[in-house]
């Protein structure tokens, strides 16, 4: 699962028993060495399927991580492009490691996804692979927030995989972290939270509407469909249509 450059198995339990900021700060030096990093063929599909939307102005990459997504942005964005991340560490590997050659310098910002220090700046805001650590009754917040610092018109975008099958082993091995995560957060604090399962398509696009936004998506392509025809991963766009709650 990890490679010779990646965390052993004690920086793991380390990483696991720490809040998820200090966790993240520990486990940053090797994150890109972790299946926990975005793989290139779902940041590449995100970004031909952006593509004709674009070019934009500025771009937020929301919990960037160490810029993966931000570099993304880069061949999206004429202006600007802007990386946030409540962990030093990882906001540190990104400095070091995302030195576009052409495009936008990235500008990286260490501040908390649910109360973001912007408004109405960004055209494009995008996310990969965060969302498991918010809890679901944070996603009306979360939303909010990335609502407030759209511009009118602007999009939020992110890719969403369709839950694997009871019969493919991969279902057996989500459920049963998230099953250890939650033991592990009644037993232990501060808590940990990071849950596979509990991001639901269905769900989230009555957040976004309720937050302001108009949902689209549409199939990624690359990544096929299940058995009954449905894709397996989608490019979900929330598109800033309204002032948003209590405007």
């Amino acid at each position: 699962m990890f490679g010779p450059d990646g965390p052993t198995l004690r920086e793991l339990a380390v990483q696991a028993l720490s809040s998820v900021e200090h966790g993240y700060d520990l486990l940053a030096p090797k994150f890109d060495h972790t299946p926990f990093r975005t793989p290139d063929g779902i940041l590449d599909s995100v970004a031909r399927a952006l593509a004709p939307a674009g070019p934009f102005e500025d771009g937020l990459d929301l919990c960037c991580g160490t810029g993966a997504g931000t570099e993304v942005l880069g061949g999206l964005c004429r202006r600007s492009v802007t990386g946030v991340d409540f962990s030093a560490g990882m906001l540190d590997v990104a400095r070091q490691r995302v030195r576009p050659a052409d495009g936008p310098r990235p500008a990286w910002v260490r501040g908390d996804a649910r109360a973001l220090p912007f408004t109405d700046a960004f055209d494009l805001v995008v996310s990969f692979g965060a969302f498991g650590h918010f809890l679901q009754d944070e996603l009306p917040g979360l939303f909010r927030q990335v609502h407030s610092v759209l511009r009118p018109g602007g999009r939020f975008a992110f890719p969403v995989f369709a839950p694997p099958r009871p019969a493919h082993r991969a279902f057996w091995m989500l459920l049963g972290f998230d099953a250890v995560m939650r033991v592990r957060n009644a037993l232990w604090r501060p808590p940990f939270v990071m849950y596979y399962r509990a991001f639901r398509f269905g769900e989230v696009r009555v957040e976004l509407e309720r937050a302001g936004f108009a949902v689209e998506s549409a199939a990624l392509p690359g990544f096929g469909r299940r058995d009954d025809g449905s894709p397996r991963a989608r490019l979900l766009v929330a598109r800033r249509v309204s002032p948003g709650p209590g405007a």
